[in-house]
């Protein structure tokens, strides 16, 4: 079984999941939002540590028509950086819609407008991771 993380980046927060690759089930884990980014690589070094992954999934955002902009770039840089620091693999994955399925997802348990914000990042995170696992079949 090998067990992965997968991130929802942003400036602001990172949303984060976790799952096997066994079962193929991502399940939200947290959201990061520190303000300083040692203070962010510390908590995801934390994840790593109590988590063991042996894979990392970061989500790339692209317009509707799959073209790249400069979040698709900021997101590029973390996943390298969380190479060069963890010594992990990371895949990239298209995370087009991710956000508005779990925003669509968190109404469908009754979290509406400014109660799904803690929540929304890591569970896009998990949309990211799911739609990695789908893929591996």
């Amino acid at each position: 079984m090998t067990t992965v993380l997968g991130f929802d980046f942003g400036e602001v927060r990172i949303g984060v999941a976790t799952g096997s690759t066994e079962m193929g089930i991502a399940t939200p884990l947290e959201t990061i939002a520190f303000e300083e980014n040692d203070k962010k690589f510390a908590r995801i070094e934390a994840l790593i540590q109590e988590w063991q992954p042996s894979l990392l999934v970061v989500g790339l955002p692209c317009y509707l028509d799959g073209t790249e902009h400069d979040m698709s770039r900021l997101a590029r840089k973390f996943a390298n950086r969380l190479n060069g620091r963890f010594s992990l693999p990371v895949h990239l994955v298209d995370e087009r819609l991710s956000s508005a399925a779990a925003s669509s997802a968190l109404n469908e348990t009754g979290l509406r407008g400014r109660k799904q914000k803690p929540a929304l990042d890591q569970v896009a995170a998990m949309q990211i991771l799911q739609t990695y696992f789908d893929g591996m079949e």
